[in-house]
């Protein structure tokens, strides 16, 4: 599929489709996915009605690709910059992009590490279930080790978000952030009647589930190459706070992001390439 521009924003964008119908929506700006939908035009990522779509500002939803940084983990401003520079479009197929940003070290000064940042996106379907799958490699190009933290900031949309549980966690360790940083262990299935920001270390790559009563569907995440994952959920004051995002979104979203975060940054030599990836299955009711 070609590089179309978006009508509404006037912003480059691929627009993939699998076999089975399902289609996303990849940005160059970010190498962003803004949306997720299977065969039947369902909306299986959440994308802020408030979202400005004006870069450089990073996009509020879809899978913001947070590098060399996530949050603010780092001397960067908050994620880093990847998700505010567009990328150059690699290779593309019907149902599938690759997208590339090289940087030359001097994108931020506080950063003055040249790299090469490739991310993948494929559909694919896996039985009747449609499968999203989303690959980065970052390739040192410098002359010197670089180190960074990254994420897959994924936000899932869902029917409520008191309907949810996340479960394939329990007896992990977690930091709080809300509770400075502070070393907790899950206890059963995560649920949600407040706040969550936490990052849980050493993550199994067999997966983390999100079932939601309120639709019957079950989003699976499998991971590899990230050791962590991020869950979030703004609530109430957070969501009233930030401008692109609306007061009530916050019950329709909930954020899982495999990351490289709580468990230290990776350190990468110069010419060696780190990879990361995820696989989305939606399984419907």
């Amino acid at each position: 599929m070609p590089v179309v521009v978006d009508e509404s924003n006037g912003m480059e964008k691929l627009v993939l489709k699998s076999e089975q119908g399902a289609i996303a929506e990849v940005y160059l700006h970010g190498a962003h996915v803004v949306s997720w939908q299977d065969a039947t035009g369902k909306d299986l990522m959440f994308t802020s009605k408030q979202a400005i779509f004006k870069p450089p500002k990073a996009i509020r939803g879809g899978v913001p690709v947070c590098f060399p940084q996530f949050g603010q983990l780092g001397p960067l401003g908050q994620h880093g910059f990847a998700r505010n520079t567009k990328f150059d479009l690699l290779q593309e197929t019907a149902d599938s992009a690759t997208l590339v940003l090289k940087a030359v070290g001097d994108e931020d000064e506080k950063y003055p590490y040249p790299f090469e940042l490739t991310v993948r996106v494929q559909l694919g379907q896996q039985g009747h279930a449609p499968t999203f799958t989303q690959e980065v490699a970052a390739n040192n190009t410098g002359s010197e080790e670089m180190s960074f933290t990254a994420a897959l900031h994924t936000y899932f949309k869902i029917s409520a978000i008191g309907n949810v549980a996340v479960s394939g966690l329990d007896g992990v360790t977690y930091t709080d952030s809300l509770q400075g940083g502070q070393r907790m262990q899950q206890s059963g299935d995560v649920i949600f009647d407040q706040e969550v920001d936490r990052i849980y270390l050493a993550v199994p790559d067999s997966g983390v589930q999100i079932s939601d009563s309120g639709s019957g569907a079950v989003f699976e995440v499998h991971k590899a190459g990230f050791p962590d994952a991020v869950v979030w959920n703004p609530w109430v004051a957070k969501a009233q706070a930030m401008a692109d995002f609306g007061d009530e979104e916050h019950k329709e979203m909930l954020c899982i992001e495999p990351a490289v975060a709580g468990s230290g940054p990776y350190k990468l030599a110069p010419g060696e390439t780190w990879s990361g990836s995820q696989t989305l299955v939606y399984k419907a009711a």
